[in-house]
């Protein structure tokens, strides 16, 4: 069996090309431009680069991008006094402070200042505890791109055994959660669980989450499973060079199952594509208009 290949870049163009032509809706039916603004503390490569990305996309979409890059150094205080005024302004319609944050800064205290209506990345305390007892909330972007790809690939998921293989706050448990409120049976596992391939063995999905570099193994995997990678890790290749690997091992696993997001080109370019449904998402919810239909077909 070989696998067939979930292709996140055609996913995520799609969505994008959906969130647009709500955008222009918006536009010229209400006179509304949706706005995100994406703030940036300190000069970390990878965060310079998706913030980038963020923005370009986001102008792409028709919506009115502001960019925030603040010093290493800013204050917390500071910085939730930008988060303050983020909130009040009603021109921004989604906030997102990208993380990590610099080590003097409490993430949590940042996450929690934002308005839970304009949390477009889902981590506040509100919106964790509404997506936990399955009301409407703003959904963790991955975990969201995830779910529309399953839902795109099988259609209904109800009654299916899913694992997912990770714990974290950002993607693991909002999927878990996710798949729960499709009538999936879920387990949670993660890097300590006993006889880890055993219990991802009977999945007839897996969302491999953990961030460890190709943990999961082909021999770990029902035949003809679904797996998602979400795991991002870079590894060195037998020339020295550097290279972007998944969660699984994608040479073995693509023989089981029955499909698989490659990595790159998977689950990432997902995940801008979902901030801009979510910001879409909270404009028409702060004018009381009806929500986007985010489905990728």
């Amino acid at each position: 069996m070989v696998a067939q290949i979930i292709d996140g870049k055609l996913f995520s163009q799609r969505l994008r090309d959906k969130v647009a032509l709500n955008v222009a809706d918006l536009k010229n039916n209400h006179k509304i431009t949706p706005g995100l603004a994406v703030v940036l503390v300190g000069e970390d490569p990878a965060s310079q680069v998706y913030v980038k990305s963020k923005g370009k996309q986001t102008k792409e979409a028709g919506m009115n991008s502001y960019e925030y890059k603040l010093k290493e150094d800013t204050l917390e205080l500071d910085l939730l006094k930008l988060v303050y005024d983020l909130n009040n302004d009603d021109a921004v319609h989604g906030i997102l402070v990208q993380l990590p944050l610099p080590p003097h800064i409490n993430e949590e205290a940042v996450i929690n200042a934002i308005d839970p209506a304009k949390d477009v990345d889902g981590f506040h305390i509100s919106n964790v505890g509404l997506l936990a007892t399955g009301q409407s909330s703003m959904v963790p972007c991955t975990p969201l791109g995830c779910l529309l790809m399953l839902k795109e690939f099988h259609g209904s998921l109800s009654g299916m055994d899913a694992v997912v293989v990770g714990r974290s706050n950002i993607v693991g448990k909002p999927m878990a959660q996710l798949l729960l409120n499709e009538s999936c049976t879920v387990t949670i596992t993660h890097s300590r669980t006993k006889n880890l391939e055993h219990v991802v063995g009977r999945a007839d999905i897996v969302v491999a989450a953990v961030g460890k570099a190709e943990i999961v193994k082909g021999n770990w995997i029902k035949p003809g499973a679904t797996l998602i990678d979400v795991g991002i890790n870079r590894v060195e290749g037998s020339n020295g060079s550097k290279r972007l690997v998944g969660d699984a091992e994608f040479s073995s696993c693509s023989e089981v199952a029955g499909a698989i997001t490659p990595v790159p080109g998977g689950v990432g370019p997902m995940t801008i594509a979902c901030l801009l449904v979510n910001t879409l998402v909270a404009c028409c919810r702060k004018y009381g208009l009806s929500e986007p239909d985010i489905k990728l077909s």
